[in-house]
């Protein structure tokens, strides 16, 4: 026997078919369906974004039990895991994720799918109730306030001034974003850090020139 077909036999038997109980199957399976579960409830609980996805909410969840099926497959023979692997390696996924947090329970959902098809349930447990701390803990610690969205409509081609004047008494500091000047008048965004709107909204209205006043809430990043 040459060496190449002792390294080949001792790498078929270290992989041989493993038959695995049906009992196991559906005990790992319905561990994983609970986990998933709980990162369903989890998610709910966390998520603070205005656009609600239901499918995604349910996708989620259920992806750590096609995982662990995956997992299984792949642990009952190297022909099938092989398989997996070729299949797997060409699938492209088009969906956009536009939120990182979507992406973190996405992740924290295939890797309790692995740990738990593979057995290792004490440790699916302890990811799952050490991710959960984190979430809720991190939630607590205070963010710098975003900044506003203020468009200013004004007649009057020079009427900044007066516009500056009364987003400065009124804001915690501001930068003009846009200037759009017309025959008409004048066109201004400003983001604007400030805790009284109302009292800033008011001073704008005060001003003749002012035509129409905008207060808008950023749902982007900000910067610290």
């Amino acid at each position: 026997m040459s060496f190449q077909d002792a390294i080949k036999k001792s790498v078929m038997e270290g992989f041989a078919a493993n038959d695995i109980p049906v009992s196991q199957i559906i005990s790992i399976l319905a561990v994983t369906f609970v986990i998933g579960l709980y990162i369903y409830l989890i998610y709910k609980l966390v998520n603070r974004t205005s656009i609600y996805s239901k499918n995604y909410h349910i996708s989620m969840a259920m992806i750590s039990v096609i995982t662990a099926g995956i997992i299984i497959a792949m642990q009952s023979s190297i022909v099938i895991s092989l398989g997996m692997v070729g299949a797997l390696s060409i699938v492209r996924f088009r969906t956009a994720i536009k939120d990182t947090m979507d992406l973190l329970f996405l992740f924290w959902s295939i890797g309790e799918g692995i740990i738990c098809g593979a057995g290792l349930f004490e440790l699916a447990i302890v990811v799952a109730i050490m991710v959960t701390i984190g979430l809720l803990l991190l939630q607590f610690i205070p963010t710098n306030r975003k900044p506003y969205v203020l468009i200013v409509n004004s007649s009057d081609t020079d009427g900044e001034d007066d516009i500056i004047k009364a987003v400065s008494a009124h804001s915690k500091g501001y930068k003009v974003k846009s200037r759009n000047l017309k025959k008409t008048g004048l066109d201004m965004i400003i983001e604007v850090r400030t805790t009284q709107e109302k009292e800033l909204l008011k001073s704008l209205n005060k001003i003749e020139s002012v035509d129409n006043t905008s207060l808008l809430t950023q749902q982007g990043e900000i910067r610290i």
